[in-house]
């Protein structure tokens, strides 16, 4: 068990946390939440002993480890993957070579009867024990399954390290860590480089890991489907609740209006109390019942609220002018890097307002067609914008895109044009950049700071089609909902290359997997894709899977397309009729949920609720059960209603 106790840290004048304590038990899973610049990465450094700046004390017993996967990477290896990966079974290596020694000792042992030989055949039996408590025998395949869970080919694992891009880097340092089995595992963003598959893979992991996990993440999915509890980080403060992501979202809210209600009330009170003292205090026959109340004032224990930080980006694209019906055509596309072909002979069609989401696992080709079709790849085939797209493009890498030696301001204004250059300051203060900030130099800056500069500079133009690589990287809960709005608002066109699930639902109406140099189309969102390809299971997650039924090719092969137009119509109309009663149920469902959830807020919001309620706790879970219910249930309903408009579209089009 790790105890945090009366932890204090300051800069200057801001004070990060504020004497703040808890405790991590044994198998916990925490998620800590919180703004950007809340401390949640500092929190992790104090914890694993990166950090010794503080007030304060962290304990844990002698023998407790403690793992730490940080944001950035720092180091490169020359080392194969496998080689580097399996450093970090540093144990198992040292036991595996004392047996040896200890069995060749045996061996070579003349006297059987000495004292000596019978030290030997002891220490062999314990570090035998110790070798198979380990599950040493195994290592090579844990090992294995382990780098391919997280992404690599197995052809792939006999690679020097440093010859990977730094995303893959940073997954051999994951699996170093997860190998090594610390007894607290601190993970800062773990899912920043790896693609859905590897993210679903390590949610798996984690759940039936035997130690506890502490992250930061901005995958919402992820802490929902992992955590228990969260730790939140705000303004100094730390509040703990017993809660995954949403669930704390929902009893913070509720949190703060109880609070609010009775901070109300008792401030009724004072100012009604504070009359009658004033009123009564000249008056000698009612001068005692007076000092009475200013007692009872005095031992009152004030209600204090703390404040939220409440900033937020104030993002919104510009009104797009108009482009051609076809945004974007490529034919017969491939790309190749020397002998290595990363795209092959691929076709796409974008019309105007579509909007897309390229998926996939890394090294697929997502970036590349991305930076192919802002005309930043060159290429073989193909690629051409349809007429007066105006094309703005968000990179995944922000450095590639930005001149580190500029300043906030700089860069800004060598983006805008002539009539925004004035309004530069002001532009930037919608970005969450004051004072001083706007003077500070790009390659200072934070990954979340950093996108926020990116996205200020794709708003200064009215762009009519966004190509947007890994947007939500490094951006808090907040920022990447106010971004998906904005998204959601663009009457443009738009592809997003993105492995955030939370953040892709419901935003694309067309998923674009990459698999095996090809793309294979979806007609829905991301959660459509997932249940069609059934990823989330471990044995569906070969790069080489069969096609599912329901893509369809880049070349443009259609469902059922073996079937005879007779058949095709019979399963048509099937389908229709399945989805029309699913939509039925899934209605009366809504209507249901919503009128429970109306009684329980009855409930919930009756004055006097928390005094007599025997156990609130209950009632605030089943409160956050019925909303998670609702918001699964009116997704599954819109879901139906997409695939219902898309097979009517079709049966017309074949008849």
């Amino acid at each position: 068990m790790l105890q945090v106790n009366n932890l204090s840290v300051q800069y200057g004048a801001r004070v990060l946390f504020d004497a703040i304590s808890f405790q991590v038990g044994e198998q916990e899973r925490i998620g800590l939440a919180g703004r950007n610049g809340a401390g949640k990465s500092t929190l992790l450094k104090i914890l694993a002993g990166l950090q010794k700046d503080y007030e304060g004390s962290v304990q844990y017993p002698k023998e407790y480890r403690i793992g730490y996967l940080k944001q950035e990477l720092d180091f490169s290896s020359a080392k194969s993957v496998i080689e580097e990966a399996s450093s970090a079974r540093g144990d198992v290596k040292a036991l595996k070579k004392r047996l040896d020694e200890l069995s060749d000792a045996i061996s070579d042992h003349k006297d059987y009867q000495s004292d000596h030989y019978g030290e030997l055949l002891e220490e062999l039996s314990d570090v035998s024990h110790r070798y198979e408590l380990l599950g040493a025998d195994k290592a090579d395949k844990e090992i294995e399954r382990v780098l391919l869970g997280l992404g690599f080919e197995r052809e792939q694992l006999q690679r020097p390290v440093n010859t990977f891009s730094g995303g893959w880097q940073m997954r051999v340092e994951l699996a170093k860590i997860l190998l090594e089995q610390p007894d607290l595992l601190l993970l800062d963003e773990p899912t920043n480089h790896l693609d859905i598959e590897s993210i679903i893979w390590l949610e798996t992991f984690l759940r039936n890991y035997p130690g506890s996990v502490m992250l930061v993440s901005h995958d919402k999915r992820l802490l929902d489907n992992l955590t228990k509890r969260t730790i939140e980080l705000e303004l100094g403060k730390m509040y703990d609740y017993k809660a995954n992501y949403s669930q704390y979202v929902e009893q913070r809210k509720l949190r703060r209006e109880k609070m609010m209600r009775e901070k109300k009330n008792q401030d009724r009170f004072v100012e009604h109390t504070e009359q009658l003292i004033n009123k009564f205090r000249a008056k000698k026959n009612k001068a005692a019942f007076a000092q009475t109340l200013i007692k009872k004032l005095e031992r009152m224990e004030r209600i204090e609220i703390e404040d939220t930080d409440s900033t937020a980006m104030k993002l919104q694209f510009p009104e797009p002018p108009r482009s051609g019906q076809r945004a974007l055509h490529c034919k017969q596309l491939s790309k190749r890097f020397g002998d290595h072909l990363v795209l092959d002979r691929i076709d796409l069609e974008v019309e105007r307002g579509e909007k897309i989401a390229f998926v996939g696992r890394n090294g697929e080709g997502k970036t590349t067609l991305s930076k192919i079709i802002a005309g930043m790849e060159s290429h073989e085939g193909q690629c051409e914008l349809g007429h007066n797209v105006q094309l703005g493009f968000f990179a995944q890498h922000q450095n590639e895109m930005l001149d580190e030696n500029s300043t906030v301001l700089e860069s800004i204004e060598d983006a805008a044009p002539d009539e925004l250059r004035p309004r530069a300051r002001a532009i930037l203060g919608a970005y969450l950049f004051s004072s001083d900030d706007v003077y500070k130099k790009i390659k200072v800056l934070s990954g979340g700071e950093k996108a926020r500069v990116s996205l200020a500079k794709l708003m200064l133009q009215p762009y009519n089609f966004l190509v947007m690589d890994e947007p939500t990287n490094h951006l808090d809960m907040v920022s990447k909902e106010i971004l998906k709005q904005a998204i959601l608002q663009y009457k443009g066109t738009v592809i997003i290359v993105s492995h955030d699930r939370e953040f892709l639902s419901g935003l694309t109406s067309k998923v674009y997997e990459f698999r095996n140099k090809k793309i294979h189309e979806f007609l829905g969102d991301i959660n459509y894709f997932l249940e069609k390809r059934k990823i989330g299971h471990l044995d569906e997650l070969s790069a080489g899977q069969a096609d599912s039924k329901e893509e369809k090719t880049s070349a443009g092969k259609g469902v059922n397309q073996g079937k005879s137009a007779y058949e095709k119509k019979k399963e048509q109309e099937r389908m229709l009729r399945k989805l029309k009663n699913g939509i039925r149920k899934r209605e009366k469902e809504i209507e249901e949920l919503q009128t429970e959830i109306a009684s329980l807020e009855k409930i919930i919001y009756a004055p006097g609720f928390y005094e007599t309620a025997v156990h609130p706790q209950l009632k605030f879970d089943e409160y956050s059960r019925l909303k998670q219910q609702l918001e699964s249930a009116e997704e599954a309903w819109t879901q139906m209603q997409i695939d219902k408009e898309a097979l009517e579209s079709e049966s017309e089009m074949d008849s």
